[in-house]
């Protein structure tokens, strides 16, 4: 794999690491320490120290060749902006995570997620914008679905989501939000040979569908770093509902519970413990098909790893994960980390939860930058029926 780098760094722009159990940040590594270092390097930049001088930013910008099972080999140009808004102890790290990419598979997709904390953690934004152009396959509905029967879609999506949560107590906010899914240019191309697939066209089709509605939402968070959780507790309700009125289609409900749990194992080894259990449930009525729930469509695009995105799809999801993230190098420049997957969707006659599939797999993690504890990871996950692919982020998968 090849990657080209790019480091934006602020000055001073160091901080102290608020995990015990892990080296102090002068004696971690990361991919600039490695560029500082080298010998024939002759640049010089600040040293690093672990007074807390600057509120950041801490920026990883990336361009880098890459490649995923539902886009084939892709063109990819990522950052991560990190920073905080206080020098509290507890503050908590904002970031803004962004991702352009043109695929071999003639996709062009444009994303930006933030997690941005005002002074003192009272307020959270949350927002999740994406544009796609987006030929890809869909199998039907349901866990029982074959790999080898897919057909062929073709849209454009525009995703607006934005939430403003405010803080009621000591890690816990609620807040209101607004959702915005838009999917056009939407055609189907039905394979004459392949039968026995509930998708689009028995689901109901549309060549343009709208879902827009608020949402209410309630959030625990005592991690202090998302981009790399090192401990703590998250757990995030959302209920959405959508309406006519907002310009939806029709009228439907749903809601997303999303829990992660992280644990120092062995307690001072700098090694991670991390579970993810994610159920997306339609409550009433009746979602377009492009917005049930789906694996690898959560916010991240993280669910499901061994699988191709939209692999399973139905009104419900039941979804959980455990990783295992250690060290390969003392200094953290270099990890590693097992997981398994599972996920469970409804079927479309009678939305009872089909069969369990299991995904399962390993990766390699490049300590990018040490202050905001960003990594990027490459992982290799298989499923059933033969799947398995390459997959490459930048920040932990959960």
């Amino acid at each position: 794999m090849l990657f080209i780098g790019f480091y934006v760094k602020a000055e001073n722009s160091v901080v102290k690491d608020t995990a015990l159990y892990q080296l102090p940040l002068e004696k971690q590594r990361d991919i600039e320490d490695v560029f500082r270092h080298h010998p024939k390097n002759n640049l010089s930049l600040p040293i690093d120290s672990v007074v807390r001088k600057s509120l950041g930013p801490y920026n990883s910008l990336f361009l880098y060749p890459g490649y995923a099972l539902v886009t084939n080999f892709q063109a990819v140009f990522t950052g991560n902006i990190s920073f905080y808004t206080d020098t509290l102890s507890q503050r908590k790290i904002s970031s803004l995570l962004l991702n352009s990419l043109y695929t071999a598979n003639h996709q062009w997709i444009e994303l930006a997620n933030s997690n941005i904390w005002t002074a003192h953690n009272h307020f959270n934004l949350l927002g999740d914008w994406r544009f796609y152009r987006f030929p890809s396959y869909t199998f039907g509905l349901g866990s029982k679905s074959d790999l080898s029967k897919s057909v062929k879609i073709d849209y454009s999506y525009v995703r607006l989501y934005e939430v403003v949560m405010t803080k009621v107590a000591k890690n816990i906010d609620v807040g209101m939000g607004y959702n915005l899914d838009e999917h056009y240019n939407i055609s189907e191309h039905q394979n004459d040979s392949v039968s026995g697939i509930y998708g689009m066209d028995k689901y109901g089709f549309k060549t343009k569908t709208v879902a827009s509605g608020f949402t209410a939402n309630v959030q625990y968070d005592s991690r202090l770093n998302a981009n790399n959780p090192q401990r703590g507790i998250y757990a995030n309700v959302q209920f959405r509902d959508n309406l006519t009125a907002l310009g939806s289609d029709n009228n439907w409900t749903s809601m997303v519970i999303d829990w992660r749990f992280y644990l120092p194992f062995p307690k001072r080894s700098g090694n991670i413990l991390a579970f993810w259990n994610y159920d997306w449930l339609t409550l009433s009525g009746n979602p377009p098909y492009l917005d049930l729930p789906s694996n690898g469509w959560d916010t991240y695009n993280n669910t499901g790893r061994g699988f191709i995105e939209g692999r399973f799809r139905g009104r419900n999801m039941v979804y959980s994960e455990a990783e295992y993230r250690f060290k390969i190098l003392r200094y953290g420049l270099l990890g590693g980390v097992v997981f398994i997957n599972a996920s469970t969707f409804s079927e479309p006659t009678n939305n009872q939860l089909q069969q369990i599939n299991f995904g399962r797999g390993l990766g390699l993690r490049i300590k990018i930058n040490k202050k905001s504890n960003t990594n990027f990871v490459v992982d290799y996950g298989f499923g059933t029926q033969g799947s398995q692919g390459v997959s490459f982020n930048l920040n932990e998968v959960f």
